[in-house]
């Protein structure tokens, strides 16, 4: 028996702008994106880019980068690209220069050494930071074609969501966004298999 995808479908009535939240259909394949929700960080002429909320890796900052302060920060699969390079959100502001905004007091990028000496003082909280490998990007048309092929439904979260994101993300927003949405959670996996 086939399945109609078209009932499972979503229609976006969002754009995809910086600061909200791209949500993968459950039918999109591959490891990294599959049942992904990817936050914009910046959308502009030349492409997208977003990072993964939804994959923590087996590493905390302190693994990766010698001489860190030490905080419990887990750290994300940011997407495929420059998977050797870290990245970080904050809420921190203008107290780290070159800090580029994304909504409301969240934030990515900066200088990193001003990152380390403010967790050193202990003005950053694990809570107020957030760590990813790599990063998702799309070049400049790339993104709209894959939200009107149903790739992605796009949200909007709050900046406390953001950030209380964790691995079960996908199902919970997932219930935020209604419709034929709600079909999305029992959809399995790897329907080839069932």
């Amino acid at each position: 028996m086939l399945l109609d995808f078209d009932l499972f479908r979503i229609e976006n009535k969002l754009q995809p702008l910086r600061g909200r939240v791209l949500i993968a259909e459950p039918f999109l394949p591959g490891d990294v994106f599959s049942r992904s929700t990817v936050l914009l960080v910046q959308c502009n002429n030349d492409g997208d880019v977003g990072f993964i909320l939804n994959k923590p890796t087996h590493f905390t900052v302190n693994d990766l980068v010698k001489g860190f302060p030490s905080i419990e920060a887990n750290v994300f699969l940011g997407g495929p690209v420059s998977k050797d390079k870290l990245f970080f959100l904050h809420t921190a502001g203008d107290k780290i220069p070159e800090s580029l905004p994304v909504l409301g007091n969240l934030y990515w990028s900066g200088s990193f050494d001003h990152l380390t000496a403010l967790i050193y003082a202990g003005i950053i909280k694990e809570e107020d930071v957030r760590f990813f490998l790599g990063y998702s990007g799309w070049a400049a048309g790339q993104l709209a074609a894959e939200i009107a092929d149903h790739s992605w439904v796009v949200a909007e979260p709050t900046v406390e969501t953001i950030l209380a994101s964790d691995a079960n993300f996908w199902h919970d927003i997932v219930k935020t966004i209604g419709g034929n949405a709600i079909l999305w959670q029992n959809f399995p996996e790897s329907p080839e298999l069932n």
